[in-house]
């Protein structure tokens, strides 16, 4: 059908900061009805909502889901509705590329947490609005712990064998909570359902009304004619692009790339996820080239919405710096000697490039001794990779280091249950398991594996530094 004048002169149509995500929306303001003016109805709806949510542990169980008897009925029907409209993989998902990007991901093991750290997380931020949801929820900046948890929430079920393929898996069920996550957030910061209000009207911001992540979420305000929607369409979109194409960039720039076939094998998978979560097929990307482009050009619209809001208001804080500043310092805290802190700013700045570290705030100045360490240490790396590998095929010195930091990584913000966020403990046995498999690399030759086994050891001879449960944890 051809689209009318009315149509084609929505906004909405053309820019994607503009649209959201309906299902997800519309099941939101079901179960929370006019509760959005009402704040002592509403966040007790919210803690029924999630203690439904916790009941999703697997792919199989989203079948013929029902609430619990008792269950108010507004919530019950909403969600029983959104499971069986949601669940469903796309028609055009290829079961053969997903298995095959469970491999790639198997196969990389722990280098896959350390570039979630030093390149996929560092790249959400770049979008100013992007991080200012991030930074009005306090995730980062103020509860690092909480983000990473919850992104390794789900990419672990999502990627471990089966996780959107079969009945056991939980890549699935986890992908609607985030999906259903994403539209409470949206509704908490314009307090109501967006297309509630008048387009771009403001949401003044208010006192909160108690600690909690939603209570500062609903206090936020938000400015949707400069801003858009959060965790709009052209954010979510760009954000799947830092956890495919961010990392397959990543391996790259470590001289680890894939094949082609298996990087959009990767590319694939994740835009099922994607689809799971809401995004809009339009919006993905299919080949490296493509990726690339569309990473770019949002970034350059994001860079020239602040420059906009600078001009504007020229004493505007920078939501971007305080966040980046809060991951580098979780990962210095973790290694051993103060030579060695500064490296996963300085990994950061080598796999995101120079124009994001400036975005970041990443260009502080580093000692010299800890940038000849790197530098020396990564050029060095490289070389003896490229001549060893000749000769030794799966000789690679580079991979055995990065997964050595991303078993230390994933065991300290992963599996200490201390931390913020309580993850459930189906999710944790399923990692556990995984770690086990990860144990070794299959790629490396025998002498290596011994290497690594010994470097593991280490680490987790380490206990982690005592971190006490903070308030608000909650079950993801």
């Amino acid at each position: 059908m051809k689209p009318d004048a009315a149509q084609l002169l929505d906004p909405a149509l053309v820019n994607p900061a503009l649209r959201a995500d309906p299902l997800a929306d519309g099941a939101v303001a079901r179960m929370l009805g006019d509760s959005a003016c009402n704040p002592a109805r509403l966040f007790p709806r919210i803690a029924v909502i999630n203690a439904e949510l916790a009941r999703w542990d697997t792919n199989g169980s989203l079948a013929g889901w029902r609430a619990l008897p008792g269950t108010d009925p507004e919530i019950a029907a909403a969600l029983e509705d959104y499971v069986q409209r949601a669940m469903r993989l796309p028609d055009w998902a290829d079961k053969d590329c997903i298995a095959r990007a469970e491999k790639l991901f198997m196969d990389m093991s722990m280098l896959s947490c350390t570039l979630l750290f030093c390149t996929s997380l560092p790249e959400c931020y770049i979008l100013p609005d992007l991080s200012a949801v991030l930074q009005a929820a306090g995730q980062l900046e103020l509860h690092t712990d909480y983000r990473v948890r919850s992104t390794a929430a789900m990419i672990f079920p999502v990627m471990m064998r089966g996780g959107m393929t079969d009945a056991a898996g939980g890549g699935i069920a986890q992908a609607l909570k985030v999906r259903l996550i994403h539209a409470t957030i949206r509704h908490l910061i314009l307090r109501g359902a967006p297309g509630s209000l008048p387009a771009g009207a403001p949401v003044a911001p208010i006192a909160p009304a108690g600690p909690g992540m939603h209570h500062t979420l609903y206090a936020h305000g938000w400015d949707g004619k400069r801003d858009g929607l959060p965790c709009n369409q052209e954010e979510l979109a760009y954000t799947l692009l830092t956890f495919h194409y961010a990392f397959l960039r990543g391996l790259r720039r470590l001289g680890l790339g894939l094949p082609r076939e298996d990087e959009q094998a990767y590319l694939h998978a994740w835009n099922v996820l994607g689809h799971l979560i809401g995004i809009e097929r339009e919006l993905m990307a299919w080949t490296m080239e493509e990726a690339d482009a569309r990473f770019q050009a949002m970034q350059a619209r994001g860079r020239a919405a602040w420059s906009a809001r600078l001009a504007a208001d020229p004493g505007e804080a920078d939501p971007r710096p305080p966040l980046a500043a809060a991951l580098m310092q979780a990962m210095a805290n973790e290694l051993p000697l103060r030579v060695l802190k500064p490296f996963p700013i300085l990994l950061t700045r080598y796999l995101c490039g120079k124009q994001a570290s400036r975005d970041l705030g990443l260009t502080r100045r580093v000692s010299l001794i800890s940038r000849a360490l790197f530098a020396l240490g990564l050029g060095t790396v490289r070389l003896i990779d490229a001549v060893v590998r000749i000769f030794v095929p799966g000789f690679s010195i580079s991979r055995l280091l990065t997964r050595v930091a991303g078993y230390r990584l994933t065991t300290r913000f992963l599996m200490d249950q201390t931390r913020p966020l309580k993850l459930p403990d189906a999710l944790l046995g399923q990692v556990d398991q995984v770690m086990q498999d990860w144990r070794q690399d299959p790629k490396a030759p025998a002498f290596m594996k011994r290497i690594e086994a010994h470097l593991v050891r280490s680490a987790s001879a380490t206990p982690p530094a005592a971190s006490a449960p903070q308030p608000g944890n909650r079950q993801a």
